[in-house]
Formats: structure tokens, C-alpha cells, sequence
């Protein structure tokens, strides 16, 4: 995987917003453009993604079919943001017709000059798959 170019934003809630949309689109080149090559990912249970290479190689598969193990299909929804400085912390919640209830979480974005140099959230993609019904799937 070659990865992108680098793209960034005029202000902290731009890169957010950037983010968001891309995720929700499932656009992979758009979502490591943000990523600068020292990057830091904190997730749940003490998980630690290292470097843009990393952070590709992990939304490589987020960017496939829910079915699939990926993210697409999903939406995610800021419903609260506090942006102090240059971190954008923000509530967010993730419907989808195949989910039984909206799942919600937060993340804290720190920025850099445009892009997203760290970030913590409470995203566990299993505690979403929890959330599965195939019988709303074939409604």
C-alpha cells in the first residue's frame, strides 16, 4: 500500500470533521492522509497503534463491509464536542439499520499543524459487533 499524501486542515474542528466523514465513507486514502508519520492511536485495554504505517495497515481493515469485519455501513454522529486548543474531544455514537441500538463512545483528537498527530478513544470494535442482529439486517 502506497500511502497518501498528506492533507491538512485549517483548524482542529476541520480535522475532526474530516475525519469523521472519510470513517463514515469508508475512504481509506482520505482517512491516512490526516496522519502524520509519528502518530499515536490509544485504544481500549491499553492497545497502542504506532505510525502512520500502523494506523494504514489498521483502517485497511475498517474500511471493508460490517459483514466483513470492517466499519462500512456504520455511521458515526459527533453529539457532543469540547474543543480545548488544538484537541477536539467529542461524544460520539455509531447507528446502523443491523444494530439493535446505537453504540457510543468518545475519543480525544490532539492536532498538529493541520493533522492528527494523537488520539484516545473508547472504540472496541467488539462491543459493536455485540450490537448485531441478523434478523434487522433482513428488514
Amino acid at each position: 500500500m502506497t500511502l497518501p499524501d498528506f492533507k491538512t486542515q485549517p483548524t482542529p474542528g476541520a480535522v475532526v470533521d474530516e475525519h469523521l466523514d472519510a470513517l463514515n465513507k469508508g475512504d481509506w486514502s482520505r482517512l491516512i492522509a490526516q496522519y502524520p508519520d509519528d502518530v499515536e492511536i490509544f485504544l481500549p485495554a491499553g492497545v497502542v497503534i504506532r505510525g502512520r504505517q500502523a494506523v494504514a495497515d489498521a483502517f485497511a481493515g475498517m474500511v471493508k463491509p460490517f459483514k466483513d469485519g470492517g466499519l462500512l455501513g456504520v455511521t458515526f454522529t459527533a453529539e457532543h464536542v469540547f474543543t480545548i486548543r488544538e484537541t477536539v474531544n467529542l461524544q460520539w455514537r455509531v447507528d446502523a439499520e443491523f444494530l439493535t441500538r446505537p453504540y457510543r463512545g468518545a475519543d480525544a483528537y490532539v492536532t498538529r499543524d493541520g493533522l492528527l498527530a494523537a488520539q484516545v478513544s473508547t472504540f472496541d470494535m467488539e462491543s459493536l459487533k455485540s450490537l448485531y442482529s441478523s434478523e434487522k439486517r433482513r428488514t
